[in-house]
């Protein structure tokens, strides 16, 4: 049994069809999504439909918070405020409906999966050293939790401590909590433009790390042609 874990798909069309088209290849069985489906690009329709149809088990994003609300802005920072707001017009009141009923957390096979920590999964806590990741652990149950939000694939493992690290391939052991980000389909922050995402083989027991090209530049002209923040689509490039 094979799970692709996505995160972070952020409207980007191009980027999710390449991971799909990847994972058919590498015989990927199930489908998991933690979360930030919209925002940032311009095809938020389409790629919520398309993670729909895959009837696989998704977790509430930020994004997918705001974009379901009309929640105040002010603490956004103002570039994605502005594709918050666009956001909000394309989707049909029963797709905003939809984001509303999705969970903050989720448990599906042996894992957990969650947009940010298990702690305070509402208040979308950004982790990136074992400090911020102590906290969540006292929450996890199971041996793996996969997790989202910051968009840098790196993997937190417990036993007496806490060790930190980016990889490629994970090992899973017995006795040992994994805490896992599974990188960005959409807007890769790491230094590489490729999009991230995670496949988790249960029967073998491992985690790897996909990066998979993509043409951006058509994911950029249609942020330009859509009026959206140059920002947005110059980020891209050089994945941050």
């Amino acid at each position: 049994m094979k799970y692709a874990i996505l995160g972070d798909i952020h409207s980007n069309l191009e980027g999710l069809q390449a991971v799909l088209k990847d994972a058919e290849e590498q015989e990927v069985t199930h489908f998991a999504c933690l979360g930030d489906l919209v925002g940032y690009n311009a095809n938020p329709v389409e790629c919520l439909e398309i993670v729909r149809s895959l009837n696989c088990p998704i977790v509430r994003g930020n994004h997918d918070h705001y974009c379901g609300y009309n929640n105040d802005l002010s603490t956004f920072q103002p570039m994605a405020a502005d594709v918050v707001d666009w956001t909000r017009e394309q989707l049909s009141s029963e797709q905003r409906e939809f984001l509303r009923s999705l969970k903050f957390v989720a448990t599906e096979a042996s894992f957990t999966m969650v947009h940010s920590t298990l702690d305070t999964p509402e208040n979308w806590v950004y982790v990136f050293d074992p400090l911020e990741a102590e906290a969540h652990f006292n929450y996890q149950t199971t041996s793996i939790c996969f997790f989202g939000h910051t968009h840098m694939p790196l993997a937190f493992e417990k036993t007496n401590k806490i060790r930190s690290g980016l990889y490629n391939r994970i090992k899973i052991t017995v006795g040992k909590k994994y805490f896992i980000n599974v990188g960005s389909v959409g807007q890769p922050r790491d230094g590489d433009p490729r999009s991230a995402y995670v496949i988790y083989d249960i029967t073998n027991h491992e985690v790897t790390l996909r990066r998979i090209e993509y043409d951006l530049s058509i994911t950029q002209k249609k942020i330009l042609d859509a009026g959206l923040p140059n920002g947005v689509a110059a980020r891209l490039a050089v994945g941050r």
